[in-house]
């Protein structure tokens, strides 16, 4: 991860992919932005769908020098030849799973909008934490992670920290001062033209 001051894209998968088309998608978009991350995020549990997206995946990532995390499943990082796992239950699988995977490889966790879950997920081996969602998405209980919770995280926490959750270009304006990374996936892979979705989204990263 990185300390340098503009924040940076960490582009999520969509859940479902067709393996003919979203590669050489994924490979414009890799092309023609500064990505710094990508995690592959299926909502499918069936390992061989998951490894067969993977070994693409991680062509078109590695081939730009660009790491890949796996959403969760974390036994399938080093076989696949994954750069780390992302974590969507807090604090509570982190150091079982620091302990299973390569020294080398990153954890990182998703805290919600938890800033005690964060600090713990971080003493305990986390390499990144991920707060959000950053507005209400209709889902949940409706709690979000507010600016606040970022503006002390990046004020009192050295871990970097990313922001993912019904972003929009004026939620990265506001806190692009605050954050290390936007996690964005959900928010451009229904348009017609995800590259140009994520071109206006992260306008505000350029200003």
């Amino acid at each position: 991860m990185s300390d340098q001051d503009t924040p940076q894209i960490y582009l999520i998968t969509p859940q479902e992919f067709e393996l003919s088309g979203f590669p050489g998608q994924l490979a414009a978009i890799l092309d023609a932005l500064e990505i710094a991350c990508v995690r592959l995020s299926l909502s499918t549990r069936d390992e061989d769908r998951i490894a067969r997206s993977a070994d693409q995946i991680r062509a078109v990532a590695h081939e730009r020098d660009i790491p890949v995390l796996l959403d969760t499943h974390f036994r399938m990082v080093e076989r696949l030849g994954l750069d780390g796992v992302h974590l969507t239950d807090g604090s509570r699988s982190v150091r079982a799973v620091r302990k299973d995977l390569p020294d080398e490889a990153v954890l990182g966790a998703y805290c919600g909008a938890s800033k005690h879950d964060g600090m713990t997920a971080g003493e305990i081996g986390a390499d990144y934490i991920a707060f959000g969602p950053l507005a209400d998405t209709g889902l949940g209980d409706g709690t979000i992670a507010d600016l606040d919770t970022f503006a002390w995280w990046s004020e009192m926490i050295e871990l970097p920290v990313v922001a993912e959750g019904n972003l929009t270009a004026a939620l990265i304006e506001q806190f692009a001062p605050v954050t290390d990374f936007f996690a964005i996936g959900a928010e451009i892979w229904d348009a017609d033209d995800p590259l140009e979705a994520l071109r206006s989204l992260t306008a505000p990263l350029k200003a």
